[in-house]
């Protein structure tokens, strides 16, 4: 059983348990651990919680854009997936960034946001391995996991059982996706 979750836009999740990408952007919540660039994040495992606020449609692709549905947070949230943590890289530069455009859904503006949030905190790829549950778990959206914030702590009803849980990509276009990611980092 998972008893935590990382809240990432609605349209964001859908996509990866779609197989269609394996990447998250993110400030904050990673630390170096052991020196020499190795990252880690707080909560390696986690479920996928989906968040509609926030959501721009015009900060996701145009392919991609029909699926943004724009509206309050619902009354109960369905998770449909986990994810692990596989690699995380540290993203010093936008132009190599930008090599990886086909492997993210995001716009230029919203990229572009990404980076001069807070421009004191560096800004980090994750590659994410997710998995698709056999048994969604649907919980109430109550106010402890409401509100602006990464990490979800699910109460002990809540927690997801992962057990059956099946890949969303397959293991040799996840493995394509870290080797393309690892040539535009170094």
């Amino acid at each position: 059983m998972l008893d935590i979750a990382l809240k990432e836009w609605a349209v964001v999740w859908e996509l990866v348990l779609a197989g269609r990408f394996a990447l998250l952007l993110r400030k904050g919540g990673i630390f170096e651990s052991g020196g020499a660039g190795v990252f880690e994040l707080e909560h390696p495992r986690f479920g996928l919680f989906p968040s509609w606020a926030h959501q721009k449609p015009e900060m996701i692709k145009d392919e991609f854009r029909g699926r943004v549905r724009v509206l309050d947070e619902p009354s109960e949230i369905t998770l449909l997936g986990v994810g692990e943590v596989a690699q995380i890289w540290q993203v010093k530069s936008r132009e190599r960034f930008d090599t990886l455009d086909d492997l993210h859904p995001w716009t230029k503006p919203q990229i572009d946001m990404r980076f001069n949030y807070k421009p004191q905190n560096p800004l980090y790829l994750l590659a994410v391995k997710v998995k698709k549950l056999a048994t969604p778990t649907t919980v109430p959206n109550t106010a402890e996991y409401g509100g602006c914030k990464s990490w979800v702590p699910l109460r002990p009803g809540d927690a997801i059982d992962d057990s059956g849980a099946t890949p969303a990509m397959d293991d040799a276009a996840f493995a394509g996706v870290l080797e393309r990611v690892e040539k535009a980092m170094a």
